[in-house]
């Protein structure tokens, strides 16, 4: 109970800090307002996001003895470091909505959206230079990381032979390389060697059953604000996705046949992501994923004794008995 609520009162100061250092201020003599800002906070400031890098980066802070008020502006800067790349994101992808509000791209325009992503980066950045400045140093080398995963995702758009290890690579650089410097950086506050190594590999595998969770999700149409099939509809060769058309032929050349098309009709997309579904691709994407979440435990070491590390064990059992709970409620 003590560790939750302590918790509870970071992530509140996380959101007064993260309010704080999204204001107008430098919009310039004359100008209404920071356009760049206002979308900035339309993203990050009270849309109900997870904050589940702030927590991560308290829990492991906390498996190492690092006060909380020096981990503040490490969480502010993976929320930013996040929060940047979602933006990026929808550029990319033309998304609408996010976090059941329109994107910044849809309401402001792609040029905002993107500038405001720099923005935010370079504001996360500078703060935690000032903090530590090997921080900023890793936290670059992360950037540079999911950069690279992310173009590689984009091209790996409508590719059903792409290989298995490949969309590992992605899922590692897009979401388990920040999950990882979490880890790092509070390890590193406590100069502690050891735990920046053990705290990063938790972190990556955790990432990737992350990645994995989403695109079952996507499949069994349990992921909230988002249509289910999503993946199919947009040519994205997901974990589930890639496991059904090796199992089966057939599966493939009608998927191949469908993403050679500009567009597919629901009525198709629908019919395609049952047919994934049938072959038990689900169940081993899951398998994988739950692999993946032992291989993160196993990282930990003697951590895991410690109250924050039995906490991130717990954090990722959920992650396992959440998606198996929707996979049973499936078959029933």
């Amino acid at each position: 109970m003590e560790l939750a609520r302590e918790l509870t009162d970071f992530l509140a100061a996380v959101e007064q800090r993260l309010s704080g250092m999204l204001v107008d201020g430098n919009a310039g003599p004359g100008v209404k307002g920071d356009t760049l800002m206002e979308a900035a906070r339309h993203l990050c400031v009270g849309t109900g996001g997870k904050r589940a890098r702030p927590m991560l980066v308290r829990l492991f802070g906390g498996a190492v003895g690092v006060a909380p008020e020096r981990l503040v502006d490490v969480a502010v800067a993976a929320e930013f470091i996040h929060s940047a790349s979602l933006l990026h994101d929808d550029v990319v992808d033309a998304g609408m909505f996010r976090r059941g509000r329109p994107t910044v791209n849809a309401r402001w325009g792609n040029i905002v959206a993107v500038m405001s992503g720099d923005l935010i980066l370079s504001t996360g950045l500078y703060h935690l230079a000032q903090l530590d400045s090997r921080l900023t140093l890793s936290a670059l080398s992360v950037v540079s990381e999911m950069t690279r995963a992310a173009i590689a995702e984009v091209e790996a758009r409508g590719d059903l032979d792409l290989p298995l290890n490949r969309l590992r690579f992605i899922a590692e650089g897009k979401t388990g390389s920040l999950f990882g410097w979490c880890g790092h950086a509070a390890a590193t506050l406590a100069n502690r060697p050891e735990a920046v190594e053990r705290f990063d590999g938790f972190g990556r595998h955790l990432g990737v059953a992350f990645q994995i969770a989403d695109d079952i999700r996507d499949i069994l149409g349990t992921d909230v604000g988002k249509p289910r099939y999503a993946d199919v509809h947009s040519r994205t060769p997901s974990m589930p996705i890639l496991l059904a058309v090796a199992k089966d032929e057939s599966l493939r050349r009608k998927l191949k046949d469908a993403w050679a098309f500009s567009t597919i009709t629901p009525d198709r997309t629908k019919e395609i992501g049952a047919a994934i579904e049938a072959t038990g691709a689900v169940e081993a994407s899951m398998a994988r994923m739950n692999a993946e979440i032992e291989a993160a435990l196993d990282k930990l070491g003697h951590f895991a004794q410690e109250p924050a590390g039995e906490e991130l064990v717990s954090w990722a059992r959920k992650l396992s008995a959440g998606i198996a709970e929707q996979v049973q409620g499936r078959a029933a």
